[in-house]
């Protein structure tokens, strides 16, 4: 089962996903999006994808997110989107651990579970580990400014405090997380988004421009073009791009082409329309992009 409802940060979505009574597992594509997640008693984030990535969950089991629209992240976070490309990684990779213990514990879990577990890390050694230095570079940036940090994890506090005080609840036992999903996807989501807020506000709010690049490359203009509508040159463009999205511009406008595909795709559009009308040279074309990005068909990606 998976809900999720708009977020108060501006594009973002706060969402929870329970597998049934049997192992869970999606697609998911690229999109732009970061996350930071609550799974398994830890507290993740979920880079950009440049390639589809497969999740699993166990029976029951539940994982709630706040997925951060394109480019809003590294605010919150306070990591460059680059870093953290293709890639799950521990919040404590990225923050002090004692400031990320303290969160996690205020949401109702064991302290020791918040290490950068070898056991979970060990789960994606292909995306996590691949880049230490990067993680590394990320920390020690991040480490710089504990005021600002420890600002945010102080006011996220009473929000946090109220699902802490009832552990049972939340399951600072993972095993009791599939006891009640809707109540942990509501208080695990509100501090999600009540930190979140906070960190992108004392960073000074949405980066407008940021903003202005995804809705002209969602909208179909050409980089170059874009560049100039935002006050950049395309060099200028490609750098703020990879802080903001992990990639360059002309990757962004590729995933977000194919996201408008799919979406006509679901419509029920037949396939050389929709390939016309998000801009590809012609079918063929999109088949491409779709098991390149996607990593199958179309037919598969449109499938519920």
């Amino acid at each position: 089962m998976y809900e999720e409802r708009p977020s108060r940060l501006p594009g973002a979505f706060v969402w929870r996903r329970t597998a049934g009574p049997r192992p869970g597992a999606g697609r998911v594509l690229p999109d732009g999006c970061m996350d930071l997640l609550w799974w398994r008693g830890e507290l993740v984030v979920a880079g950009p994808d440049t390639v589809a990535y497969e999740s699993r969950l166990d029976p029951g089991e539940t994982i709630v997110g706040l997925r951060f629209a394109p480019g809003m992240a590294p605010a919150a976070l306070g990591v460059p989107a680059d870093e953290l490309r293709d890639a799950r990684v521990p919040l404590s990779a990225l923050w002090p651990a004692s400031l990320v213990r303290e969160t996690a514990e205020r949401m109702g879990t064991a302290p020791e579970r918040i290490a950068v577990a070898p056991g979970w890390v060990g789960a994606f050694p292909g995306r996590i580990g691949a880049a230490p230095e990067r993680v590394g570079a990320a920390a020690e940036r991040v480490g710089a400014v504990p005021g600002r940090i420890g600002a945010a994890a102080e006011r996220v506090g009473a929000a946090a405090e109220r699902v802490g005080a009832f552990p049972g609840r939340v399951g600072a036992v993972p095993g009791r997380i599939g006891a009640a999903p809707e109540r942990i996807g509501a208080a695990a989501g509100r501090v999600l988004e009540d930190l979140a807020v906070r960190r992108v506000a004392a960073a000074g709010g949405p980066d407008r421009a940021v903003r202005a690049v995804v809705s002209l490359l969602r909208a179909g203009t050409p980089v170059a073009d874009v560049a100039g509508e935002v006050g950049l040159s395309e060099r200028q463009l490609h750098r703020r791009s990879l802080t903001a999205f992990g990639y360059g511009p002309k990757t962004l406008a590729r995933i977000l082409r194919l996201e408008r595909a799919l979406a006509l795709a679901r419509a029920g559009r037949p396939l050389a329309e929709v390939a016309a009308e998000s801009g590809y040279a012609d079918q063929a074309h999109l088949s491409r992009d779709a098991r390149a990005l996607g990593g199958a068909p179309m037919g598969q990606l449109i499938r519920p």
